[in-house]
């Protein structure tokens, strides 16, 4: 869904143009409750209408059966209003709640659909709790405006304009000096409002912080224990909510400031304007319906102002919200797919890869290069691997394979094809990876391993678990493949968490195969089955494997030995053990040990 851009301040209300998109859907049920919303402020507006006939028409006669009579048809006129007040006001709440309701989820849908297509780079710089604060907290801000605030607001608006409108015209005098008035209560109002504004975008900041802190630390629980850093973390915690809070209470105070101001200087100079009419009703210039008449809208006309105040207040502070989700809404990935995707045929005998002349350096790190004039081909059904020190590079060798990165220089190609000219989606459902941390959600033990081919059937997921050798410990657990395996996979061991990853990657079947240290957190003996299971996986198709320990490796048709970004070996075990350079090395120092 595409966002409106706006070149309004920030926090400014103008801010809100940003939810057109997501309320044009929807015309049909806006203009059916803004006819509700004009209907019942136009009922309200008639009760004044209603109680002056029923003083000057009705108690003012001397014929007492004409007067019964007189009082019923007024008082059931003034039912007649009431009722249509009541059904009206119940259509535009359930209307205008219905439209909060729904643009709500539709925000929430498109930014999380939004920011799941973002690379990895968004993420360097965005925090998830962040993002987190603004689908939770910003849009339930943004609902409270749609399904109510805007609502009320108009409905005053409406009722204001209205109630101004009649006691101009039926006391023009003294309603001009009174409009003159309000005119220079608003200008300051407006002068006031935009510390609030910028106060209420500050709030909604401070908030995002904290649950960015809290996001962090809950996803790093055994960490933070093991450190005894709950202390820490609670102070850090409180520390940032202090500061929340802080700002929260100067945005009240100015707020407060803001609506006391309005109430008092409105009510002082309608009460002007009403000390007139009385002043007139005792010279005999205007009556006493007129005079209850007169009460009546400028009771409706101050309480509008006053519901105007706060309806203002809280539209700055969903404005600030609607900037923080147009933001994100307005991120836009490097890494997309072409507008003519080239199509790659299917191979039955793994893929061919091509890396010609890469060099990369990743965004946060723009004067350290990763990869440096980086070339290595791979045959379709080989299976290479990568070796090397920490950080020299082999896991950006993954990732750029899998386009979560362009390079700055040079052409990656899969079987022939640029991968910057295939769609996004066909280039990863050719790769299958196996993560160093195997990722688990929150789900069972069958779907975790349907999540490499939704539309498997069961018999199919528990091959594929056969084939990790992780069918034996699964039909063990409490439910068996039903069995709920808790946030992050907590109620599973390392390497059953391991094994289940490469059940997925193995049903996923893809023709290309990424290992990156699949067996480091088994122990001896499933290592060996995994391993087995893995060899049985690598058969027709293309294997990259990175792997520290050097046993897991030697079997592989060739190693590519990768230091500062660059290939530096490679060949098989036996050649770089005779070669004596950093792979001996490596070699020496493990098998030794």
């Amino acid at each position: 869904m595409a966002t409106t851009t706006s070149n309004a301040p920030k926090g400014s209300p103008r801010s809100l143009s940003g939810l057109l998109p997501f309320l044009r859907p929807y015309r049909g049920r806006i203009a059916l409750a803004l006819m509700f919303l004009v209907m019942a402020a136009v009922a309200t507006l008639l009760f004044p209408l209603a109680l002056r006939s029923l003083i000057d028409g009705g108690l003012v006669s001397t014929d007492k059966g004409a007067q019964v009579m007189a009082l019923r048809e007024h008082f059931f006129a003034l039912f007649a209003v009431a009722v249509a007040l009541g059904l009206f006001s119940a259509g535009r709440f359930y209307m205008v709640s219905w439209l909060g309701e729904r643009v709500t989820a539709d925000i929430r849908n498109a930014v999380y659909a939004h920011v799941l297509r973002q690379s990895p780079e968004f993420f360097e710089t965005t925090q998830t709790g962040e993002v987190l604060s603004r689908l939770t907290g910003d849009t339930t801000l943004v609902q409270t405006v749609v399904g109510s605030s805007l609502s009320m607001g108009l409905r005053n608006t409406v009722m204001g304009v209205g109630a101004l409108g009649i006691l101009v015209w039926t006391n023009p005098y003294v309603m001009f000096t009174v409009f003159v008035i309000l005119v220079l209560i608003v200008l300051p109002s407006l002068w006031f409002g935009r510390r609030v504004r910028k106060l209420s975008r500050a709030s909604q900041d401070r908030i995002a912080d904290s649950s960015a802190i809290a996001a962090e630390v809950l996803n790093a629980i055994p960490v933070v224990q093991s450190y005894t850093a709950e202390a820490r973390e609670s102070a850090r915690f409180d520390t940032s909510t202090q500061n929340a809070f802080a700002t929260a209470v100067h945005r009240s105070k100015a707020r407060a400031v803001l609506v006391a101001f309005i109430i008092i200087a409105t009510s002082a100079a309608l009460l002007w304007g009403l000390y007139q009419g009385t002043q007139a009703v005792m010279a005999g210039s205007m009556s006493a319906g007129h005079l209850g008449q007169t009460v009546l809208y400028v009771i409706i006309l101050a309480s509008a102002f006053a519901v105007l105040g706060e309806v203002y207040g809280d539209l700055l502070r969903a404005a600030g919200a609607t900037e923080r989700l147009m933001e994100l809404l307005g991120s836009r990935s490097p890494i997309v797919s072409p507008l003519k995707p080239v199509e790659v045929p299917a191979t039955s005998s793994g893929s061919a890869i091509s890396f010609e002349a890469i060099t990369f350096h990743y965004p946060s790190r723009p004067t350290q290069a990763a990869l440096t004039d980086f070339s290595l081909s791979v045959a379709p059904g080989e299976t290479v691997a990568l070796v090397g020190p920490s950080g020299a590079g082999k896991s950006t060798v993954f990732q750029l394979l899998l386009r979560y990165y362009d390079p700055l220089a040079g052409t990656i190609r899969l079987d022939g094809v640029a991968t910057r000219d295939m769609a996004l989606h066909d280039l990863r459902q050719r790769i299958g990876i196996v993560p160093q941390d195997a990722v688990i959600f929150s789900t069972s033990a069958l779907e975790n391993i349907r999540y490499g081919k939704p539309d498997a059937s069961d018999d199919e997921v528990k091959a594929a678990a056969l084939a990790a050798f992780a069918h034996e410990f699964i039909t063990a657990l409490p439910e068996g493949y039903d069995t709920f395996l808790g946030e992050r996979g907590v109620r599973l061991s390392g390497g059953q968490r391991q094994r289940i990853a490469i059940a997925r990657a193995m049903l996923k079947n893809p023709p290309l195969l990424l290992l990156d240290e699949a067996t480091s957190a088994l122990d001896a003996e499933s290592e060996r089955m995994v391993q087995a299971a893995l060899e049985s996986a690598m058969q027709g198709r293309t294997t990259l494997v990175i792997a520290h320990r050097l046993a897991t490796v030697q079997q592989a048709s060739r190693i590519v030995v990768i230091d500062h970004g660059r290939i530096v070996e490679q060949g098989t075990h036996e050649t770089l053990v005779a070669l004596g350079g950093i792979y001996a090395k490596l070699a020496a120092l493990q098998f030794v040990s």
